[in-house]
């Protein structure tokens, strides 16, 4: 395939995938059960890891690739685009940019095949504030000891890769900083490390169909060589993995872009059928208005992912600019919401119900404003970066601020 003509064909076999995930996508929803039927077609097709590079049997593609497939896929399927997304970007690119020779013809088969790695970052105690993490990993002869309780962990449990953060500790309990650790579990190969335990998954009012899942490590052991090591060492180590999570980040934006691009094209073809008064209601210029301000929306949500896609963070980093991918996403998040409002609006009593995925759609598109770094996070961190300042959220740091005449 000529790189110049990758994205095209990419776009074109996931349209062919859309098609088919389309007609099953309320039923992950109302089963609340993992799509493994989609899955398999997305591996066949060479979607599922496609950025892993092709020496580790990926086909090198990019993230703007990936964005492109996203918005196809979630266009038919939210939960399908979720899994896209996770197996080309966040905890795998951090993998396959920092990991060794080992780790990553480890991780890329079980990618390939059809695994969606779980990032465990999310803790009760430790959200958005992901520093204040309380999970451990401790030293010891032969490798590290985790213990802790992760929290909302996506497709924890179903995933069988689960990239584990937590707070390093020397074998004197001395903290070195934090990183990140590779965990297999796969409880139908009977792949259950000791220590690791699913306690519960929540019920969620979308993406119902992707269990999100407390998981509590007790003495879970974990060999020295599944330890992700950063290019910046332990102590700034956590700096490095959040960096991968900026392609994350634009691919959480780019579901939410195309549910909302989807949702765009159910209005438009209900607006050309549907007839009230005595003419269609694409005749009715209020309505008209509405469908302009959606798509111009949409379509820059689209440009800003691109963008953010196509850019590069600092000292030659891999992954995308830490701004260009929180202005996206924040852009792409909010825009979804109204556009699927919108649309569902225009559908009446119908779009209220299950007869059309508006609904649907509608509910699963408002987590995206949520997980992978709130709204109000993300317009912290732009606010921070474009007034040139890091502004802590703890009072003491605030404090130590106006201290020192930064914040007048």
């Amino acid at each position: 395939m000529n790189k110049q003509d990758q994205p095209e064909e990419f776009r074109n076999i996931a349209q062919e995938l859309a098609a088919k995930f389309a007609p099953r996508a309320a039923k992950w929803d109302q089963t609340q059960t993992y799509c493994w039927e989609n899955i398999n077609e997305l591996a066949e097709s060479g979607l599922m890891g496609m950025t892993i590079p092709t020496e580790y049997g990926g086909r090198s593609a990019s993230f703007y690739d990936t964005v492109i497939v996203v918005e196809e896929v979630a266009k038919a399927c939210t939960l399908s685009a979720r899994i896209v997304v996770e197996s080309n970007m966040g905890g795998i690119s951090a993998i396959m940019n920092y990991g060794d020779d080992f780790q990553k013809s480890y991780c890329a088969p079980i990618v390939l095949a059809g695994d969606k790695p779980a990032i465990c970052i999310t803790e009760p105690e430790a959200g958005s504030s992901a520093n204040e993490m309380r999970t451990t990993a401790r030293k010891v002869s032969d490798g590290y000891v985790i213990n802790g309780v992760k929290h909302w962990i996506t497709g924890g449990g179903v995933s069988k890769l689960h990239l584990i953060f937590a707070r390093v500790l020397d074998e004197d309990g001395e903290e070195l900083g934090i990183g990140a650790f590779i965990v297999h579990y796969d409880a139908g190969k009977q792949i259950i490390p000791e220590g690791f335990t699913v306690v519960r998954r929540e019920n969620t009012l979308g993406l119902r169909g992707m269990p999100e899942a407390e998981l509590r490590f007790d003495g879970l052991k974990v060999d020295a060589k599944f330890m992700l090591k950063t290019p910046s060492g332990p102590r700034r180590g956590f700096a490095d993995l959040m960096s991968a999570y900026n392609s994350q980040r634009v691919g959480a934006g780019s579901i939410a872009m195309g549910v909302a691009a989807g949702a765009l094209d159910h209005a438009k073809r209900y607006l050309r059928n549907r007839h009230q008064f005595g003419r269609p209601l694409a005749e009715f210029q209020g309505l008209q208005w509405m469908i302009a301000e959606m798509d111009a929306s949409v379509h820059a949500s689209r440009l800003l992912l691109y963008e953010a896609a196509k850019s590069r963070g600092p000292n030659g980093s891999p992954f995308p600019d830490i701004l260009a991918a929180a202005r996206a996403k924040l852009f792409a998040s909010e825009t979804a919401i109204k556009v699927v409002s919108d649309s569902l609006q225009m559908f009446g009593a119908r779009g209220y119900g299950d007869q059309e995925p508006l609904e649907r759609m509608y509910r699963d598109v408002r987590m995206f404003t949520i997980g992978g770094g709130t709204a109000q996070i993300l317009k912290t961190q732009i606010g921070s970066k474009l007034l040139g300042i890091k502004s802590p959220q703890t009072r003491d740091g605030y404090y130590q601020m106006a201290k020192s005449g930064l914040l007048k």
